[in-house]
């Protein structure tokens, strides 16, 4: 997963995208799990983009987008946030998740 920026996310919305991105710390082992995860899901959706973002240095879109904690995976269809998931469980999980939201 490629690591966005700002103005990525902001673009995202601009745009009317859809797609998948996770936020994360770096010192979380949660999201270090979440992430592998999300590598995997990933490699069996190549016509969703997915994106990273290090919360850390996004405190103004965490209170914008309203994260509670991480990890956060947040679902965007068509330039609107559609689910934001706080318990990431499984591969199968997470690609059910991803597939009945965004498709």
């Amino acid at each position: 997963m490629k690591e966005w920026t700002h103005q990525d996310i902001k673009n995202l919305v601009k745009d009317k995208k859809t797609a998948v991105i996770y936020f994360y710390t770096p010192l979380c082992g949660t999201c270090q799990v979440g992430g592998r995860m999300l590598e995997v899901v990933s490699e069996l959706l190549p016509e969703i983009p997915f994106g990273k973002a290090d919360l850390n240095y996004m405190s103004e879109l965490a209170k914008e987008l309203s994260i509670e904690s991480v990890p956060c995976l947040l679902l965007a269809k068509d330039g609107e946030w559609v689910e934001k998931i706080y318990a990431l469980h499984s591969v199968p999980y997470l690609l059910d998740k991803i597939k009945t939201t965004i498709y």
